[in-house]
């Protein structure tokens, strides 16, 4: 049997941008998405820990080092720029797997940057 298990998180980092007139996603600093174990379309979780939003979308990459997080779409109506979000990835694993799977998080500092 396959289980839906946490595999990655992107933890605590600030929204950067909200561009509502776009077709939709999130756009992450590409070394966080590296970091984080991430894949490019992948579907993620987002929880805005300023407002209890949840949310989910799929990941676009953005310029490596800018620390960007930019909600997009419809998307930008969940958060405020400044927000601090949670970003949080699942996959299906087979059972056994799930029960001894490491998840991969990350903590970027305050500007969205690994230390």
């Amino acid at each position: 049997m396959l289980v839906e298990t946490f595999k990655s998180k992107i933890h605590r980092v600030k929204v950067t941008e909200a561009k509502l007139n776009y077709v939709g996603s999130i756009t992450i600093d590409e070394a966080l998405i590296e970091a984080a174990d991430l894949f490019v379309n992948q579907r993620v979780q987002i929880v805005n820990v300023n407002n209890g939003e949840r949310l989910e979308t799929y990941v676009i990459p953005g310029k490596r080092g800018s620390g960007v997080i930019c909600l997009n779409g419809p998307a930008a109506r969940k958060v405020e720029v400044g927000d601090t979000v949670i970003i949080i990835a699942y996959g299906f694993m087979e059972e056994a797997d799930a029960r001894k799977y490491e998840p991969t998080v990350i903590f970027p500092d305050e500007n969205n940057q690994l230390s």
